[in-house]
């Protein structure tokens, strides 16, 4: 599979090639401050093989977080695009709204961080939901 994105002033582009990682709903708390309280739907795919193709992005890690994720982000419009976590190595996580093409996603294979979700948070009827990250 190969996709593509882009932040939302076009600024920072992508592509990300391989086979999904995996592809989730993450309710915790950091994801709620950065999507404005909202569930963070993401993708995730091999490191290898995603690259910016244009652009430069800001980077953003907690220094207060002894495993904290980091996040890049557009400089110049705000968008985050690709968060890269401690707990995944050799994986990019993948904003499914900065995808071009937002369908290549299908839908959540699991959500995960539902002991922060909201009560306005919906979960897909049969999708599997786990407290934490899954073991």
């Amino acid at each position: 599979m190969k996709v593509t994105g882009h932040c939302y002033c076009g600024e920072l582009q992508y592509e990300a090639e391989g086979e999904p990682v995996f592809k989730g709903q993450c309710h915790c708390r950091e994801c709620q401050y950065t999507t404005g309280g909202g569930v963070n739907n993401v993708m995730a795919m091999p490191a290898d093989g995603f690259r910016f193709t244009a652009g430069t992005p800001s980077t953003f890690k907690r220094p207060d977080l002894e495993n904290g994720v980091t996040r890049s982000f557009c400089g110049n419009c705000g968008t985050q695009i690709v968060t890269e976590a401690p707990g995944l190595p050799g994986a990019v996580i993948l904003r499914v709204g900065t995808l071009d093409d937002p369908s290549a996603y299908e839908g959540p294979q699991m959500a995960i961080y539902t002991c922060d979700a909201q009560p306005w948070h919906q979960i897909p009827e049969g999708v599997p939901a786990f407290d934490r990250a899954p073991g």
